[in-house]
């Protein structure tokens, strides 16, 4: 057993965590002068280290992924949700979301082709809701940073919000409130076509291209967030804020969240610089959901789709989640960490 548990700490530490490249990055920087202790040098080495390890994860990820996500095309996935019905088809449209779009506005344009094609609403919500919040990417990467037992957690409380959310959506009859251009379309039934296996390698990798055109910029943003957090923040302001000592450190990280928009890959830099700072898990990982689930850009597009009463209801329910779940982490934090 503690052979394995070595084993175990050696992939987490050094394959997904990839500290000899923390090292290694360190070693080059201080051979060229730089002075990795000191604040501007410890800066420079976090964010070359974060950006080449996110990238590396992030075309992994997203290959692997993409590969799966190809077995799962939007006609094959309407069919599978159709075959389900009650709480059952919640948590199967919840699953489907974690082999989606990593962001939440990709979420959106899926959520609508279900919602038109006559699925019912509150199985299109747990999707809508599970996608950007607890997709496989990121189980991977909260794995490197925060432990295999942070992240099973965080997927199945994620998964749990996603249930809850749309079966209580299902239970209050908000059909009424979906624009009617989304009720009225009519969905075109298109057979995929059959894919070899080289087929979905090109589409693989299409995807990590155009995915990481997309997603760069906030990982360097995130990174170089985390980088000042890092080394130019005190430890005790941090502490104050989002730490143990005020108790609405939670609330706070997930109103501030909410008007943010990035993906997991961009959170990722900034909840592990905040976290060595003393920020409480919890409080890091409602920070991470309210900003990949209720980001304002999505939220602007799926006013498009809603009227302003199941809009207004979506949010409440999944900030009221994920404060809940803020709290659940912060609490029980010694079993996780």
């Amino acid at each position: 057993m503690e052979f394995l548990n070595t084993i175990w700490i050696f992939f987490q530490d050094q394959i997904l965590g990839m500290k000899f490249l923390n090292l290694l990055i360190g070693d080059v920087l201080s051979v060229a002068g730089v002075d990795i202790g000191g604040r501007l040098g410890g800066s420079i080495q976090f964010f070359l280290y974060d950006v080449v390890k996110i990238t590396i994860l992030l075309c992994l990820l997203i290959f692997m992924i993409s590969y799966i996500q190809s077995y799962f095309p939007p006609e094959r996935s309407k069919k599978i949700l159709g075959k389900f019905d009650g709480i059952g088809a919640n948590v199967i449209s919840a699953l489907l979301g974690t082999v989606t779009p990593f962001c939440s506005c990709s979420s959106i344009p899926l959520f609508i082709g279900f919602t038109s094609a006559g699925l019912p609403l509150g199985v299109t919500f747990s999707f809508l809701i599970s996608s950007p919040m607890v997709d496989l990417g990121s189980l991977v990467l909260l794995m490197s940073i925060f432990g295999a037992k942070v992240a099973a957690a965080y997927v199945i409380l994620g998964l749990v919000i996603a249930v809850i959310g749309g079966t209580l959506i299902e239970k209050l009859h908000m059909e009424k409130y979906v624009e009617d251009f989304v009720k009225n379309a009519r969905s075109v039934d298109i057979s995929s076509p059959t894919l070899t296996k080289k087929d979905r390698v090109q589409y693989a990798k299409k995807q990590v291209i155009g995915t990481f055109k997309k997603v760069f910029p906030y990982i360097l943003i995130g990174v170089g967030i985390g980088a000042v957090i890092h080394n130019w923040i005190p430890e005790s302001w941090i502490e104050s804020v989002l730490g143990s000592r005020n108790p609405f450190g939670v609330i706070l990280a997930t109103l501030v969240g909410i008007p943010m928009y990035a993906d997991i890959f961009g959170t990722i830099p900034v909840a592990e610089a905040l976290l060595s700072k003393g920020a409480e898990l919890g409080t890091i990982l409602s920070f991470m959901m309210a900003v990949t689930t209720l980001s304002l850009p999505s939220l602007i597009m799926l006013k498009k789709a809603v009227k302003p009463k199941l809009l207004v209801l979506f949010i409440v329910i999944c900030t009221a989640g994920i404060i809940i779940v803020g709290y659940t982490f912060n609490i029980f934090s010694a079993v996780f960490i």
